[in-house]
């Protein structure tokens, strides 16, 4: 469980009392008791309200409220206040503000509008946590700790003068010559050979395009420095408070700094979940963010944030149809949550955020929204039992942050979206094809095992890869020393791989591999690539199956995007091109390595080839359920102990009707029992167990 205070499904919201007389806080504990709230989320952006100058601190507002939700036997996740500084001390302290790539300081006026360096900020907001921890460790009501807000949602990076002594440092650190530092840059290019450690500076916006390596590396020095600011925080409270589980919450998109830093240092993982609800693809969009926030630690994560009905920040921000708030929450609950939570409680009245929709919407306790929210939390009591229960994955897609940095950032930043449309954006960078994208290519490949109903971990080079039989590596471009050792190890051992185009190119310097694209991996996947030819957009080649005896395939399918002259060395051609000059070249082949195989797909296939292939590969390793389900209609497994809970949810405007088990199963939410064949309603959720 996620706390050992509240043994259930946490559900609750982000709460504002702040905002509101007290009068109101009476009638939002009331409201709270009617909706079965747990736990709510306080003092998330309260900082200025805590801290009047250098000296003053007021915490007595907040002592009544905690006192009051513990009085009701609500708890609360603590956020220390740290993602907003308070006016003065901006004002005050000039080394606080951002400054964007072009040189431009940030003003104060918006969140998060801080440098993650700054000596200063980091001073205060440490201060800061050190004050709640001492005042707050003994409180009843205390049930987790919220460190800051969102990390790197609105300041992404920083490039102040701050920033550029400490990345100084860093390189200092790192290359310990400057002759090291210009071998792995390759500074002879356009003049920028360093004679100095005090010549470099933070790459802001220049004439033209950038040193790509002295970009990656300033990426990891951002990354690491917000790791460092929220450590900065973290320490204070496992000294103080070392039984009170730590999170903070992440969004669901992890480029701008490497999530999987965090891991070892939070007690449970927490994110914000805000799916358009006119987005077609929503259903397995969310199901691949729950996946990455699962694989982080391979154990529930939280829920941290949803909305109730709309937001406010999409062109058009539709209310969520009656019903899809409680699929959606389910939906996260079926992907590994042990929370529902929500921003915000009450729908507030002013400000930058007025409307967004709220658990309590402007309208009241008699609107739609909190009907259906307070049967949501009448009717979690009914599956407490699954909290602690594991999704049981054996598939797993690898994610690289180095790798993404070098294809989407620094380079060009157009991306091609899985449903094949392509947004040109500010190409600055020399790039083979602003068509690709690494994310996309993360998304089409979770997306075909989704399409299966075969759970998929997201997982990262720091977790342990044993227990998965499968492990598809998208666009791995960078290959860092030690990947080369792991992903051998992992086939050696009777692991199934699957790399795709444009892997092994690139060094951790962002150094070309000479002799043969995928550099250190040629051993591992029996090829050597010439070299690759993009696409245009609107160009297209065939593939053709040349071995079919272990998979079940047709004879041709359709590519695009991208195409590689491959020649085999010890791998098998399971197809090759049909057109162009690499015609009856491989285009797919598999090489056995050990106990497993690898596999190699040098081009982006059409969708009925992602099916066809990992139904093979996913029957081959007994990862197949033995029954198909109607389309958006999604079966998701959680275990616990060996007890088995189906989570049986239908995305469709329709009732449909599919074979299940023919065992006898009963639906803790409704208490129906079935056998053999399911008929489920449309926006409804069924959680099974053997009966």
């Amino acid at each position: 469980m996620i706390t050992k205070k509240i043994p259930k499904i946490l559900f609750g919201a982000d709460y504002f009392p702040e905002q509101w007389t007290e009068e109101v806080w009476q009638d939002d504990i009331r409201l709270m008791k009617k909706a079965n709230v747990n736990l709510v989320s306080i003092a998330i952006f309260s900082w200025a309200l805590l801290q009047r100058d250098e000296n003053t601190y007021t915490f007595e507002w907040l002592d009544k409220i905690m006192d009051l939700l513990a009085e009701n036997d609500i708890y609360v996740c603590l956020a220390t206040s740290s993602a907003a500084q308070p006016v003065w001390m901006t004002k005050k302290y000039d080394d606080i503000l951002p400054v964007l790539e072009s040189g431009l300081k940030l003003n104060i006026g918006s969140r998060q509008t801080y440098c993650p360096n700054s000596p200063s900020y980091l001073k205060f907001s440490r201060l800061l946590t050190e004050k709640f921890a001492l005042r707050y460790k003994d409180h009843k009501a205390l049930a987790l700790w919220h460190i800051n807000n969102e990390y790197a949602q609105k300041t992404k990076a920083c490039f102040c003068s701050t920033c550029e002594t400490k990345f100084i440092k860093w390189c200092r650190e790192k290359y310990q010559t400057i002759e090291n530092l210009n071998k792995a840059w390759g500074t002879e290019l356009w003049g920028e050979y360093y004679f100095d450690w005090e010549d470099i500076n933070a790459p802001k916006t220049s004439s033209g395009p950038r040193n790509s390596s002295k970009l990656m590396d300033y990426k990891r020095f951002i990354s690491e420095s917000f790791l460092r600011c929220y450590l900065n925080e973290y320490d204070v409270i496992k000294k103080i408070t070392p039984d009170i589980p730590v999170t903070t919450n992440f969004e669901g998109d992890f480029k701008n700094f490497d999530h999987s830093s965090f891991k070892d240092y939070l007690d449970v993982v927490s994110w914000n979940c805000y799916p358009n609800p006119s987005d077609p693809y929503a259903q397995w969009r969310v199901a691949l963010r729950h996946a990455m926030m699962r694989g982080l630690k391979k154990k529930p994560f939280m829920l941290m944030e949803q909305a109730p009905s709309q937001v406010d920040w999409y062109p058009v921000n539709v209310a969520k149809r009656p019903g899809v708030m409680r699929l959606f929450s389910y939906h996260a609950i079926a992907h590994g949550s042990d929370s529902v939570m929500f921003f915000q409680w009450r729908a507030q009245k002013k400000g930058v955020e007025k409307y967004h929709s709220g658990m309590v919407p402007h309208y009241g306790d008699e609107s739609r929204v909190f009907k259906e929210i307070m049967e949501l939390g009448k009717e979690l009591e009914k599956i407490k039992e699954i909290i602690g229960s594991d999704n049981n994955a054996k598939a797993a897609i690898l994610m690289d942050n180095d790798s993404w940095w070098a294809i989407e950032t620094p380079y060009g930043s157009g991306v091609r979206s899985f449903d094949n449309s392509v947004f040109w954006a500010n190409f600055t960078q020399p790039f083979p094809s602003i068509c690709i994208g690494y994310f996309a290519e993360i998304e089409y490949y979770f997306n075909s095992l989704y399409n299966l109903n075969v759970a998929c971990d997201i997982v990262f080079f720091n977790s342990d890869l044993t227990d998965y039989k499968i492990i598809i590596a998208p666009m791995l471009h960078v290959i860092k020393p030690n990947y080369k050792e792991k992903l051998e190890n992992y086939v050696n051992n009777g692991g199934i791989l699957i790399l795709t185009y444009f892997s092994g190119v690139l060094n951790e310097d962002s150094t070309v591999f000479l002799g043969g694209y995928p550099g250190p991996l040629k051993d591992l996947m029996g090829i050597k690539i010439e070299e690759f030819d993009p696409l245009m957009p609107d160009d297209k080649n065939y593939i053709v199956i040349k071995e079919k005896k272990d998979l079940k395939l047709r004879q041709e399918y359709s590519c695009t995007l991208w195409a590689e002259v491959v020649h085999a060395v010890t791998a098998k051609e399971i197809a090759v091109y049909k057109n162009d000059f690499y015609a009856d070249l491989p285009c797919i082949t598999e090489n056995k390595f050990g106990k497993g195989k690898a596999y190699y797909i040098s081009t982006r296939p059409d969708e009925s080839f992602m099916n066809d292939f990992f139904k093979s590969l996913c029957n081959e390793a007994c990862l197949l359920q033995p029954f198909s389900t109607p389309d958006k209609v999604e079966v998701f497994l959680r275990i616990k102990r060996g007890k088995e809970y189906y989570f049986i949810l239908n995305f469709n405007d329709m009732s449909l009707e599919f074979e299940f088990f023919k065992e006898n199963f009963i639906d803790l939410l409704s208490g129906k029992l079935f056998s053999g064949k399911i008929k489920i309603d449309k926006k409804d959720v069924l959680v099974l167990v053997k009966n």
